[in-house]
């Protein structure tokens, strides 16, 4: 799992929300040739409610009729899409200004220098590695070498201490479950090691590269059918033996949905093991000392609170919620880890602490201040050193270093402030220029505002809106509002070029910071999930309005974007709402809440929706799930849903069933449209050729329905 204007325009606003949904019905072009979507007579009695199901066939993604009926929906989407004229020209627009060299923060592992680069329209980043800053880097490693069209990708690496080794992950067709190799840079080649079902493992090495502790899921077949996706466990395996031999180190079978990852010290002599309560911050955290023969103990149980950190050695900095919903840093030493023995060295602040590094002899601590970062380097006891000084507000979302490091690296960057790479002197407080991408954007003439507006109950929330300086307030601008809003996940200022091939076309773009977000702390996470979840829905909508009751749009020519949490987002509000939007872009969504649990990975994320199978979960879940709200004789806006046939995340029923369920209940004759990708899954290790063909259609579709040329 990252801001002041109040609400005006009453009277304007009350006048918009008072058309009805009739809105949407005007005739410009016949209503869409629908494929045939056969339903079937499919109920669930769930605490003596009826659940109707009648697109339960759709579930079936190997079904003969279901891919039928996807190649159906597929070849209308296409029909649609690729005779925009706008398309061609977009597509042309992305391969112009995405073609540009792509560099990521500096990764130090001893005497060594790693990190990532695309050329331009690579489809994957290479991984590059250098003996010091001035010498010519050499490839390490270059997924692009491993299939013709980027459909095979690297998931993951995780450099050995040294930089001698790295640990990386190659998956196909977005599966992001994959097998584990190691590449020896020296050599630049693999060693025979091969670790297969491994999904986004935890690697930890040893600092004599001998092994390395990491974790993976059941073999299929092992388990019972769907089992494989659950019961993590921690294993260790040493270089140059075959994976049938690794140890198991750690395993928790009575808790299927524990997601575990395993850490040592900066010394080596301590492993520590987390384990995550399904998709909540909330955890255990479990501690060995290696080298003698110790048993694994829990040092910090109970699942109450959320636990993160680093051991230098036997001192284990955390960071916590624990009585602290804005985030404090503790002190546990490892040699006697009783509770008794804590010590807050950093207490809360007003501030939300987003993260935390041990760098240089400092730590280093990530603040969000009304959704933007701010910086505070601090000594090891706690004592407070300075502030950073960031260029303007926006996000670091990454500082590069380690504890005996005296060099530190942070990156930066906002809507208009590209993404850039700073060395910082520690001593001199103060950020050195080392490099910034050189985007082929010209970033003046446009500006961001953070503005505050009140939700349905309210809560006032805050959004940036970014568009060309001078602004006409008339109404009539075509404006995307995109929104994610579950996880604690930060919606914070970032760079997209993408992003400005719709505002340099007279788009305004608006990201409102939604609770159930991680922006203002644990209590607005809180405040968004579980039976709370229609405030990020109300929230969304709320956005929408202001943005309507200012001047800056009106209904006709507001779209609204979201994908996976946030795919559910829009889901839930276009048809809560569907009179005050004019096109939806859903991408790899939840829309089924009654079954969703029950597929894939799925059942990690109880701890943040609920499930059916709790009686009183039911009844919220039932009350917005979109596939279940669908109303007969109403006028949807016209939508794009996006999916891809291997998500292992949100699997493809989702946009399969609601599609089906749209198509057959809107009056209206705005399309409601399906794009099923067969080569892809949640969109990680997604090929840029791929996202090209993507951003296409998704901007093509939002030019024709706002009636943008």
């Amino acid at each position: 799992m990252t801001t002041i204007k109040r609400l005006n325009g009453l009277i304007l606003l009350i006048a918009l929300l008072s058309i009805p949904a009739v809105l949407h019905c005007s005739r410009t072009e016949p209503r869409p040739a629908y494929p045939v979507a056969k339903t079937v007579d499919v109920a669930d009695t769930l605490f003596g409610r009826i659940i109707r199901d009648p697109y339960r066939w759709l579930e079936y993604t190997d079904s003969t009729d279901v891919q039928r009926w996807t190649d159906e929906q597929n070849r209308l989407t296409r029909s649609y899409l690729d005779k925009l004229p706008q398309r061609a020209k977009l597509k042309a627009r992305f391969e112009e200004i995405w073609n540009y060299p792509k560099t990521g923060m500096p990764i130090k592992r001893d005497k060594r220098y790693f990190f990532s680069k695309n050329d331009g329209l690579q489809n994957h980043s290479v991984i590059y590695a250098a003996n010091n800053p001035a010498d010519t880097p050499q490839v390490a490693i270059d997924p692009n070498a491993w299939s013709e069209d980027g459909t095979v990708a690297m998931d993951y690496w995780e450099i050995s201490k040294d930089g001698r080794y790295i640990a990386y992950g190659r998956s196909l067709k977005g599966a992001e479950r994959g097998v584990l190799r190691i590449r020896d840079v020296e050599k630049s080649e693999d060693l025979p090691d091969s670790i297969t079902d491994t999904s986004y493992p935890s690697v930890a090495w040893l600092n004599d590269n001998s092994g390395f502790y990491y974790t993976r899921n059941p073999s299929p077949g092992s388990v019972p059918a769907g089992d494989e996706n659950y019961f993590d466990k921690v294993y260790f395996h040493r270089l140059g033996s075959d994976m049938a031999d690794d140890r198991l180190i750690y395993e928790r079978p009575d808790i299927k949905e524990l997601g575990l990852s395993a850490q040592l010290s900066e010394d080596g002599k301590h492993l520590l093991i987390y384990g995550y309560l399904g998709s909540s911050r909330k955890n255990e955290v479990y501690h060995k000392s290696l080298g003698r023969d110790s048993a694994i103990k829990p040092i910090i149980s109970g699942f109450e609170f959320a636990y993160s950190g680093v051991a230098i050695d036997s001192n284990f900095y955390v960071m916590t919620n624990e009585n602290a919903p804005n985030g404090k840093i503790i002190l546990i030493n490892l040699n006697s880890p009783d509770r008794k023995n804590w010590k807050t060295i950093i207490p809360e602040s007003k501030d939300i602490l987003e993260n935390f590094y041990a760098v240089n002899g400092h730590l280093i601590l990530l603040y969000l201040h009304n959704a933007y970062s701010i910086v505070k380097v601090f000594r090891p006891d706690g004592g407070f050193v300075n502030e950073i000084k960031l260029p303007t507000l926006g996000s670091v979302k990454g500082v590069s270093g380690r504890w005996n490091d005296e060099e530190i690296f942070l990156d930066f960057h906002s809507f208009t402030f590209p993404y850039t790479v700073y060395r910082y002197d520690l001593p001199k407080n103060e950020l050195i220029f080392h490099h910034r991408n050189p985007v082929k954007i010209d970033t003046s003439g446009y500006e961001t505002k953070q503005v505050w507006y009140n939700s349905k109950d309210g809560t006032p929330v805050s959004m940036f809106v970014v568009h060309k300086q001078n602004i006409k307030l008339d109404g009539k601008n075509p404006t995307l509002l995109y929104g994610y809003g579950g996880f604690t996940a930060t919606m914070t200022p970032y760079f997209s070029s993408t992003i400005f091939v719709l505002l340099e076309n007279g788009f305004v773009y608006a990201m409102p910071n939604l609770r159930g977000g991680g922006e203002y702390g644990d209590e607005w996470h809180k405040a968004g999930m579980l039976e709370k979840k229609q405030n990020v829905f109300d929230d969304f909508i709320a956005a929408a309005e202001w943005l309507i009751g200012n001047g800056y749009t009106n209904p006709e020519k507001l779209a609204i974007s979201g994908g996976s949490n946030g795919g559910l987002l829009v889901g839930a509000v276009m048809v809560q709402r569907p009179e005050l939007f004019r096109a939806v872009i859903c991408g790899a969504p939840l829309l089924d809440m009654i079954r969703y649990h029950l597929f894939n990975i799925a059942r990690y994320w109880i701890p943040e929706y609920g499930s059916a199978e709790d009686s009183t979960q039911l009844g919220f879940l039932l009350a917005y799930s979109p596939y279940h709200n669908i109303r007969p004789n109403i006028a949807y806006p016209a939508a794009l849903f996006q999916s891809g046939e291997t998500d292992w995340r949100t699997h493809p029923l989702h946009a399969r069933k609601m599609v089906a369920a749209l198509q057959a209940a809107t009056t209206g004759d705005y399309p409601i449209l399906l794009d099923m990708e067969r080569k892809t899954g949640h969109g990680w290790g997604m090929p840029l050729s791929l996202q090209l063909e993507k951003y296409a259609d998704e901007y093509a579709f939002l030019f024709w329905q706002l009636g943008v040329k």
